[in-house]
């Protein structure tokens, strides 16, 4: 079920009515100072340093993942990321809802990962979010889109300012705006089991 977030109005504009209770808005402006101070100013090369960061923040990290310095992450704690996961510069997570990147993830330079939308026929335009999971050895290119809601299959590939309206298919490759499946990639370019599950169903392993 996507996940809501919404008080109720005693009165006046419903728009005003916060999105997030108060304890998630301070969590979000801690988060918000230690990206500035201390994520974006650091080295490229420092991955294991914002990964550290991040776990700081309640995300679930595996070995070897790369974050770029000028990537995005809106909430750290509805952060699971497997082995190996790379968001590069400019690539924005904005996951008000749990979002899972299985192993060997990419998401390349100016990518967006889009978790919300808003309830655009309420008065409130209230906001709902989506727990999201992009499969193992999957690759959002630079400056693709993915929408709110939408998964990617192990193995799928979304080619360059594309967006992803629809879930896409384990090894699928889409283009085009809304994206379609243009063809299929050799499944022999990602290691079993990844190769074989549909949408990425290991379990994580725990780590921390």
């Amino acid at each position: 079920m996507p996940g809501s977030h919404r008080a109720d109005a005693a009165g006046g504009d419903p728009t005003l009515i916060a999105a997030f209770p108060l304890q998630d808005r301070l969590r979000r402006l801690a988060w918000n100072l230690c990206y500035i101070l201390l994520y974006r100013t650091s080295p490229r090369p420092l991955h294991g340093w914002r990964s550290l960061l991040l776990r700081a923040f309640g995300a679930k990290m595996g070995a070897a993942c790369h974050f770029y310095p000028k990537s995005k992450i809106w909430a750290p704690w509805n952060l699971v990321c497997e082995d190996r996961v790379t968001v590069a510069d400019d690539a924005e997570l904005y996951n008000p809802s749990l979002l899972h990147l299985d192993s060997h993830v990419i998401v390349s330079q100016g990518a967006y990962i889009c978790g919300a939308t808003h309830r655009y026929d309420e008065p409130s335009f209230r906001l709902v979010s989506f727990p999201m999971r992009l499969g193992a050895y999957s690759w959002i290119c630079a400056r693709a889109a993915v929408n709110p809601g939408v998964n990617v299959g192990n193995g799928a590939i979304l080619a360059l300012g594309s967006i992803a309206t629809k879930d896409l298919e384990p090894f699928g490759i889409y283009a085009g705006a809304p994206a379609k499946k243009v063809k299929e990639r050799s499944r022999e370019a990602v290691p079993a089991p990844y190769n074989q599950n549909a949408y990425g169903q290991n379990a994580y392993a725990g780590r921390s």
